[in-house]
């Protein structure tokens, strides 16, 4: 048996707002948010006492989603989250945008910063790496037709 599809990504975070603005205004959209507590919610994540808000958004299609978590108990830790591309674990996330430049200017009031340069594949794409609200590194994608 294989899996049947991929459902979201987890991210945890210490300012869910500032998260869900930057997402939603890449353009992603507000799936709903919720408070998590109790029992199940402990063992599942193996936390006990764990109190949290959530957030799903997800991208336009419908098709992939990711799930913000800011924790209110325990505090959450440092997880080296500005740690550079090659350090190991999750590192980044890809979207295919339209516009690499609009969606640039759109994406700096809310923090974003590019890594080093937007560089250009032959004459395939235009991409780069930015960083996000708690340091969250997002490839950007311009796809030429």
């Amino acid at each position: 048996m294989t899996i049947k599809s991929m459902h979201h990504v987890g991210i945890t975070v210490t300012d869910l707002a500032a998260a869900v603005a930057f997402f939603e205004e890449l353009g992603m959209e507000l799936e709903g948010k919720a408070h998590m507590e109790g029992e199940f919610v402990d063992g599942v994540i193996g936390l006990d006492g764990s109190r949290s808000e959530i957030a799903m958004l997800q991208t336009p299609d419908g098709r992939y989603r990711i799930e913000f978590s800011q924790f209110e108990t325990p505090r959450s830790i440092d997880g080296s989250s500005h740690a550079p591309i090659h350090a190991l674990g999750l590192r980044h996330i890809a979207f295919v945008v339209d516009d690499l430049d609009d969606t640039l200017a759109r994406l700096r009031p809310h923090g974003a910063e590019v890594v080093r340069n937007v560089e250009t594949y032959q004459d395939v794409l235009r991409t780069c790496y930015v960083r996000g609200p708690e340091g969250i590194l997002v490839e950007l994608g311009e796809y030429f037709s």
